[in-house]
């Protein structure tokens, strides 16, 4: 007795071929991991590169920018670094999980970026995270 894996004499195969699916999602992937970086627009900044893994956030996030000039962006609006902490309150008011996300440039200020940190903080954002360029570690 022979086992039936599908196939009757002379008849159509029943099973489904998933291969080619498979390689448009893998091709649709890639288009979209290469696409996704471009579609991102801001104040243009020479992030650090580190290895570590993404926040994981409900609501979108504040971005904080200081660029090498010391200049200190909120999303896209420039703010002086005084009026910063009033403006996070203004729009972090009625959040649950304050969050906002600090790029700032390698060329920066070590003195400008800590002052915008405990500006950002001053204004009682709980969840402070730090932007970074991928990296490759090293030794593998």
């Amino acid at each position: 007795m022979a086992m039936n894996a599908g196939y009757t004499r002379g008849g159509v195969m029943a099973e489904m071929n998933i291969t080619p699916m498979v390689d448009v999602m893998l091709v649709l992937l890639v288009i979209f991991m290469v696409a996704a970086p471009m579609m991102q627009q801001g104040v243009q900044v020479n992030l650090p590169s580190a290895n570590a893994k993404a926040l994981q956030s409900k609501e979108e996030p504040l971005t904080v920018t200081v660029n090498k000039e010391g200049q200190v962006f909120l999303d896209k609006n420039q703010v002086a670094v005084g009026e910063l902490r009033a403006v996070i309150v203004k729009k972090t008011a009625g959040q649950k999980d304050k969050a906002v996300f600090l790029n700032a440039d390698r060329g920066s200020s070590y003195g400008d970026v800590v002052k915008v940190m405990a500006e950002i903080k001053g204004a009682g954002v709980e969840k402070l995270g730090m932007a970074t360029a991928p990296g490759v570690e090293k030794g593998k």
